[in-house]
């Protein structure tokens, strides 16, 4: 009894003596007598969270990705679209009808079929819909976004507990968890219809392994059998679920490297001894989870769908300078991003400001507070294996964007192969900066800044004034509407399942609105003319296909065309080009045609 009791003051005092000078020495010892105070400071940044990820959650339009997902996560196909001809609303939108027939076993043939992704999410995503889905209609977008927004929400305690395990610091683990809460960059990607939430949590987990393992390391012992199985069970649902996991591991796999060669200055026989045995096990098993994927991975860099982070002249002004450029803005919004998207030029230039300004002044904060754990001999092995984890994987960005032509930077999305290190790198910072304060400079008011500048950020998110949808077909529809009075055909060249994703978008946005009582008469058709090329300049089968479709119908018509990448040539059909400059709605270049008027 008497080692229970000693054993449980040893436990009290690394908890609340010492580790923690977040509240001072007094405050500490008032909280400690309250069990409950870090459960429920937890609850608060897990209900904002939430709250912040499932506001809006249906306001803003799905886009082509985001179609992919439900198309897929139905069990149907992109190839069930008619082609070449004219068709009516129903038909565009049948994918994305719910059928109870279809299984698992369709959702992975599809997927595969047609598709870049592993099925892991989609699977899970497939049961969550029918699980909450009506028998029939169309599929909510609620219930599609509620599972990412679901496990964002599950990101928030995760990082608290990786936090608490790399620091041993309840402080550092709730600002982690603080600032996971309300990172713009954070409810991104969990308002979307898509995997990069379900990839978050792993991701956090194999950070949870990396410390584990960092800390055997550094005192010499033998990994524990139960971290190793976790670890390699990680590694294969975390390659069945995103790809770029390859990048997190090979990112971990630099760490260890780094460590090892650490120790053999001291000890050039140090990665030969025991302790290093079940890691190189862990990589083997991380190996044989890869191998699966070869025979697909060889297919990807070759199709058409992958095509657009393909970098076309690699040593160009522009190929040299965006992917930096791109990268800071996809670093910078992990913590703020105002309203700088789609906004008079003054209101960028005065938000765009204002985020350099905040950029500037924490930089700087963080670098100083990562400084102060530096100088510790307890968190020092944290700081540097978490730090290295993050400059490992932004170097593979790099070499990838640079050395192979694929910019990675592109889409800012990716970053979540490091997301969680970074947040919970920064909730180690201001642990350190909450404690500081001098004549010239408050620590607990400037920690506060930053989570309110967060919380801001979020909700510019969360209210599509940043990282606005891709796509904004209500925009286009309302220019089509305004601009037409008769029969409506929209067109446009078919290339992928993106362009496919592109109409079900406007069919979507003319079913809402019709689904609202608003009145859209007569109901547009759709033409997807089948293109081979990307941008094709003559002899071209969409120009066709095109021709004779308009050829068959009842004129007089308005024809849209949208993001038609082929020559037009109608005047045989007595097609004029409306003489008004149309506006460039986001993802959407239109042209108006009028036809037998």
């Amino acid at each position: 009894m008497r080692g229970i009791v000693t054993i449980r003051s040893l436990v009290l005092t690394q908890l609340w003596h010492g580790r923690d000078a977040l509240y001072g020495h007094k405050a500490m010892t008032a909280i400690a007598k309250n069990r409950w105070f870090h459960p429920l400071l937890l609850l608060l940044w897990i209900v904002i969270g939430a709250g912040l990820r499932f506001t809006h959650l249906t306001s803003k339009p799905p886009w082509t990705d985001e179609f992919a997902t439900l198309v897929f996560s139905l069990g149907h196909s992109f190839e069930t679209v008619p082609l070449d001809q004219a068709i009516d609303l129903n038909t565009l939108l049948q994918p994305l009808q719910l059928q109870p027939v279809a299984s698992a076993r369709d959702v992975v043939h599809y997927l595969l079929a047609e598709d870049v992704h592993p099925p892991l999410y989609f699977v899970l995503a497939h049961g969550w819909i029918q699980l909450f889905s009506s028998s029939d209609g169309l599929i909510s977008i609620w219930v599609a976004r509620s599972l990412p927004a679901l496990l964002g929400v599950f990101s928030i305690p995760a990082v608290f507990g990786v936090g608490w395990l790399a620091f041993r610091s309840l402080s550092v683990a709730q600002l982690a968890a603080a600032i996971m809460a309300v990172s713009p960059f954070g409810i991104f990607l969990a308002q979307e219809a898509r995997h990069y939430t379900l990839a978050i949590l792993w991701v956090t987990g194999f950070l949870a392994c990396l410390v584990v393992a960092a800390r055997h390391i550094h005192t010499r012992k033998i990994l524990p059998v139960g971290v190793c199985l976790i670890w390699v069970a990680l590694s294969a649902v975390g390659i069945a679920t995103h790809y770029f996991i390859l990048l997190t591991l090979a990112a971990i796999a630099l760490v260890l490297l780094g460590l090892g060669l650490r120790q053999t200055r001291r000890r050039p026989d140090a990665m030969l001894r025991s302790h290093w045995h079940r890691i190189y096990a862990v990589a083997l098993g991380t190996a044989m989870a890869s191998v699966v994927w070869f025979p697909i991975w060889q297919t990807i860099h070759n199709r058409e769908i992958t095509q657009w982070i393909q970098s076309g002249d690699r040593f160009s002004l522009l190929a040299i300078i965006n992917p930096i450029a791109q990268a800071i803005a996809a670093w910078t919004t992990m913590l703020i991003l105002l309203p700088v998207e789609s906004q008079p030029l003054w209101v960028t230039l005065f938000w765009g400001g204002l985020m350099i300004l905040f950029v500037v002044w924490v930089v700087p904060l963080l670098r100083r507070g990562l400084r102060l754990h530096l100088a510790d001999a307890k968190t020092r092995l944290a700081v540097n294996v978490l730090g290295g984890f993050v400059l490992a994987a932004i170097a593979l960005f790099f070499g990838i964007t640079y050395g192979l032509g694929s910019d990675l930077t592109r889409g800012a999305r990716y970053n979540f192969v490091y997301f969680p290190a970074v947040i919970i790198l920064v909730g180690a910072s201001l642990a350190t900066i909450w404690q500081s304060k001098t004549s010239r400079f408050n620590g607990k008011a400037a920690v506060v800044f930053v989570w309110f500048v967060g919380l801001v950020s979020s909700l510019t998110v969360a209210n599509n004034l940043g990282y606005q949808k891709y796509y904004r077909p209500e925009l286009l529809l309302d220019l089509i509407t305004s601009r037409s009075q008769q029969p409506v055909l929209i067109a446009t060249t078919q290339n992928t399942l993106v362009q496919i994703g592109e109409m079900m978008g406007i069919g979507w946005e003319v079913q809402r609105r019709v689904q609202h009582g608003e009145a859209i008469a007569p109901t547009p058709k759709f033409l997807l003319a089948r293109e081979y090329q990307n941008a094709c300049l003559e002899n071209c089968a969409a120009t066709d296909t095109l021709k004779q479709t308009v050829s068959q119908m009842t004129a007089p018509i308005d024809l849209w065309l949208v993001n038609f990448h082929a020559p037009v040539n109608l005047e045989s059909q007595s097609c004029t080009a409306d003489d008004q400059p149309q506006p460039y709605i986001n993802g959407y270049s239109a042209k108006l045609y009028h036809c037998g008027s």
